[in-house]
């Protein structure tokens, strides 16, 4: 549907209830929470990464990156 038809249909609904608060709402919120992240070095790879604080270890020299999970996860079960 267009914009305008859409505009349209809320003008119409909202001529026939007066309470209508459209299809979403009142209190629709449309971003999302932004993780804040924090940047760690690796401990196997010693590559840098940007990674969510509410993920990170105590200890941040004893992180290990997903990639590096991944491989040593892959070498275990071969």
């Amino acid at each position: 549907m267009s914009r305008r038809k859409d505009q349209e249909r809320f003008a119409r609904l909202k001529a026939q209830n007066s309470a209508y608060q459209g299809f979403r709402g009142p209190d629709t919120q449309t971003e999302k929470p932004v993780d804040v992240l924090e940047t760690v070095v690796c401990s196997t790879c010693n590559r840098k990464r940007n990674v969510p604080v509410t993920s990170l270890p105590d200890d941040r020299a004893s992180f290990v990156c997903r990639v590096c999970q991944e491989e040593q996860a892959a070498a275990a079960s071969a």
